[in-house]
């Protein structure tokens, strides 16, 4: 019990560590600012890199916002509440697999307005139409020291980006502020090239002379002096009908905000019968950025200028309606890492209570009888088998030890010796008494006894123990306490 007490406090003491040890590391360690090298674009974070000013603000001036947490193939299953607008700012936590990126496009297709807000956005979000093919270029990359809450290291060294022409999305903007760190975004028209007799690839696309929408000489120093980037190549021909028709009847995509003659910072064209709006900052639409010069009102124009319901990608943030509820909420809290720390405690201990650390021992055995139980069963043995001179030497042997204890003799000591000693200090008769031990004596050795006579020795035996006060059974319980 004693072990197991010590064992039990120990597990106490050891839990009682770990929270408090968790505890103290929680409160001491302050959450820094959002860095803009990696950014959190959810609009449940209210960080400099959150998106949750513009979604409050969207439903504060009511305008349908809500935010997603299933899946794209959703979209084309969703009734009453089919979003119009879907928003995806990246770089999401999770990326698009292959087929989400594809069940997305089909629901642009069907009337959907895909609005992407990311400085390199993947590919397969921004599928050809009509032969133009639409692609970001960064040139500097935000480093793990940058806040985004930093404006001056956001901004350092940037111009406002102005539109180009009065448009919808442009509405009501006169600048915008941009970050030192927005994508560029090209346009440029490909026309398929007949394969080679032999080539087992797809042939490299080859752009159409006079097809870009922004030609003039300083696009065409870029692509001789090669700091231009090549786009990523369009999907092979041989499509299905839907892209063959995006082919041919796609007009060339809008750039709204263009960057000095170097790219665009916003881009929208047709896919099907919806469209897609990149835009290459999140900067513009972030938590930091969004209060800088006409930021709000553009942010407001791209995503909700079209009307209808508003949906942000919440399930590529990582806040999908299949994620456990119960680790979302104590997400950030040292309340997982004490669970984990209690799991490998636990594992400890049933490893240990599991693990043998020496020999192996029998199991106790207890005998159930009681010792009535064995005197009953030895006196009818005896009795069945007629030993009663084995019972009488049972008794006479307890009682001559004791008896010589007395008297202060050894064991061994003669039968006249014995009796004569024990007399003199008992005043009983000498002669009687040891008559009585030498008929025991003899009994003991052997000599025939009948039952009768058997019991009577064997009461006189303990009357001589009540009478001397040496009674057997008394002393062996007192010696045993």
């Amino acid at each position: 019990m004693k072990g197991r007490l010590a064992i039990f406090l120990t597990f106490v003491v050891v839990v009682v560590a770990l929270v408090a040890l968790n505890a103290a590391s929680y409160v001491r360690v302050e959450r820094p600012g959002d860095w803009e090298f990696a950014p959190d674009r959810s609009t449940m974070n209210a960080g400099a890199t959150g998106m949750r000013a513009l979604f409050e603000y969207l439903q504060e001036t009511g305008r349908g916002v809500v935010r997603w947490g299933r899946p794209p193939s959703a979209l084309l299953e969703a009734g009453g509440e089919r979003p119009s607008t879907f928003v995806v700012v990246g770089p999401t936590r999770q990326p698009f697999e292959k087929e989400e990126a594809a069940q997305l496009l089909d629901w642009v297709r069907q009337g959907g307005r895909l609005v992407v807000v990311d400085r390199e956005p993947d590919s397969r979000l921004l599928p050809p139409s009509g032969g133009w093919r639409v692609w970001s270029d960064v040139s500097e990359h935000p480093g793990p020291g940058v806040v985004a809450a930093d404006v001056e290291a956001m901004t350092r060294g940037v111009s406002l980006a102005e539109p180009s022409q009065p448009t919808a999305l442009t509405r009501d903007v006169a600048q915008v502020t941009r970050s030192r760190f927005a994508g560029r975004l090209r346009v440029r028209k490909f026309e398929a090239v007949a394969p080679v007799a032999g080539d087992g690839g797809p042939p490299p696309p080859k752009p159409t002379p006079g097809a870009s929408p922004r030609d003039g000489a300083a696009a065409e120093e870029r692509r001789e002096g090669g700091e231009e980037t090549s786009p990523p190549a369009p999907p092979a021909a041989g499509g299905d009908e839907a892209a063959a028709g995006e082919q041919e009847d796609s007009p060339a995509p809008v750039e709204h905000l263009p960057l000095g003659g170097d790219g665009a910072l916003l881009v929208d064209y047709a896919v099907g019968r919806g469209r897609v709006v990149v835009l290459s900052d999140p900067y513009v639409v972030a938590n930091a950025g969004i209060n800088r010069a006409d930021n709000l009102i553009l942010a407001v124009n791209v995503v909700a200028g079209a009307g209808g319901l508003v949906a942000f990608d919440e399930y590529h943030q990582g806040y999908g309606t299949t994620r456990n509820e119960m680790f979302a909420y104590f997400a950030g809290t040292p309340i997982l890492w004490m669970f984990a720390q209690l799991g490998v405690v636990a594992l400890a201990l049933v490893w240990t209570r599991g693990r043998r650390f020496a020999r192996p021992l029998p199991a106790p055995h207890v005998d159930r009888r009681s010792k009535l139980e064995f005197v009953a069963s030895m006196a009818e043995l005896q009795q069945r088998a007629r030993a009663y001179d084995l019972a009488v030497e049972n008794i006479y042997a307890r009682t001559r030890r004791a008896l010589a204890r007395y008297a202060g003799l050894p064991a061994s000591a003669p039968t006249s010796e014995l009796a004569a000693r024990v007399a003199a200090r008992s005043g009983k008769d000498a002669r009687r008494l040891e008559a009585l031990l030498r008929e025991c004596d003899e009994a003991a050795a052997g000599a025939r006894l009948r039952p009768r006579r058997a019991v009577e020795l064997a009461r006189h035996l303990r009357e001589l123990e009540r009478d001397l006060g040496i009674l057997m059974r008394s002393r062996e319980i007192r010696q045993a306490r």
